[in-house]
């Protein structure tokens, strides 16, 4: 054996077990913002929201807000902060204090009710971990791509608690292979990463799901949904490239323009108050028949906008679940609205998810780690990742047909 595959061995060991940690530390850290910034000590971010008055509602993400747009003008005065995917594909140093850093801000301004998502940072920080601890070891390369691409997988299967969504994400976005050894060493790292985190990140779902005697209609309308969740995913890209800014912005006016954000995010709650935060509560109210018809249509309209509103105004943050949140959203307007007109009682928990993976689909361009994730953040019966793959991979058909056919699109 030589030494190269034993130090490769231990790189994956030591790249799970950091990631784990950066997963934890953040969700650590993502946890006491929320408490101080909403004044509650105990239950999920939507039981903070709810029960705080309007007053720190509003000025609670206004002031984090700034914090963290002070935090990016520091940071970016002598340069931008690269992003993370382009930095491992084209085998650059990892800037591990700016990655590290910005992680930080990231997780302070989600935690303050920005609608943005927090797997960025763990993302971020498991990569820069892992590139210090294995930075005097013998590797190529190549390998140190793959391992540093299954750390930013690792973290995010970490703070979510979805090993295997954290692997194929590693393997399908970061990597965009199949090969045998990033695979293994994919699911390796995001396993022990969960297993580290656990203890700070394991969530108990108590949801109520369809029949499995059913599983051929939900199967059917998964793929019926997917061209709502086609038009809906295409929709939130389009309206995410159009206001990120490029390049980052560096002046002081992160300042005022984040804070700005997050007072607008904080009005919005007082009425609505899921809209705070990376979409978990948007998820967790469209899957346990939390929402009315009119509700579901104003998240729907509001969640996206509001994310595009964070990064217009130069802050950073990750896409995945508030892509999410806005298919589930969409997904339970189509239930409810069908309830109500053809007098069914089609379960809206099923359906919302599944529209909520052929959304992330478009998005993420990645089927599988869509149905996947998806059904690994539910945690529903094994059944039910049918009728996710379903709507994944159907959604995915119809992009491609699309991109073939681009004059009828």
């Amino acid at each position: 054996m030589t030494r190269r595959t034993i130090e490769y061995g231990c790189a994956v060991v030591v790249i799970g077990l950091l990631a784990g940690v950066a997963g934890a530390a953040t969700t650590l850290l993502l946890h006491w913002v929320e408490h101080l910034v909403y004044n509650y000590s105990f239950g999920t971010l939507l039981t903070g929201v709810g029960h705080s008055s309007p007053v720190r509602r509003a000025v609670g993400p206004m002031i984090g807000g700034a914090l963290a747009g002070f935090g990016w003008w520091l940071l970016r005065r002598r340069g931008d902060v690269p992003g993370l995917s382009a930095t491992i594909a084209e085998h650059r140093p990892i800037p591990r204090w700016r990655m590290s850093i910005d992680a930080v801000l990231q997780v302070l301004l989600v935690g303050s009710g920005a609608s943005l998502g927090r797997e960025g940072a763990p993302r971020q920080l498991a990569a820069a971990l892992g590139d210090l601890g294995t930075s005097k070891w013998s590797l190529t390369p190549r390998d140190r791509e793959i391992l540093l691409a299954c750390a930013a997988g690792a973290g995010l299967g970490a703070v979510y608690s979805v090993p295997l969504g954290g692997a194929l994400f590693a393997v399908r976005i970061v990597l965009g292979t199949w090969h045998p050894r990033a695979v293994g060493t994919a699911l390796i790292t995001s396993s022990l990463a969960v297993a580290v985190s656990s203890p700070v990140t394991h969530l108990e779902h108590a949801l109520v799901w369809p029949d499995p005697t059913l599983s051929y209609l939900f199967v059917f309308l998964g793929c019926a949904i997917a061209p709502l969740a086609v038009a809906v995913g295409f929709a939130f890209d389009k309206v995410m490239t159009l206001a990120r800014p490029k390049p980052q912005i560096r002046s002081w006016t992160l300042i005022p323009t984040i804070a700005v954000a997050g007072l607008v995010t904080g009005v919005c709650s007082i009425w609505r108050p899921e809209l705070p935060g990376n979409g978990r509560s948007i998820l967790t109210v469209s899957v346990d028949a939390g929402l009315t018809l009119g509700g579901a249509a104003a998240l729907l309209f509001l969640k996206p906008l509001l994310t595009a509103l964070f990064l217009r105004t130069g802050a950073v943050g990750g896409m995945i679940t508030p892509a999410l949140a806005t298919g589930a959203a969409a997904g339970t307007v189509a239930t409810l609205a069908l309830n109500q007109l053809a007098g069914t009682h089609i379960q809206v928990a099923a359906v919302s998810l599944a529209c909520a993976a052929g959304v992330l689909a478009i998005t993420q361009r990645a089927p599988a780690f869509a149905a996947l994730f998806v059904w690994e953040l539910a945690r529903p019966p094994l059944w039910l990742i049918l009728v996710f793959a379903a709507a994944a991979f159907t959604a995915h058909g119809i992009r491609l047909l699309r991109e073939r056919n681009p004059a009828k699109s």
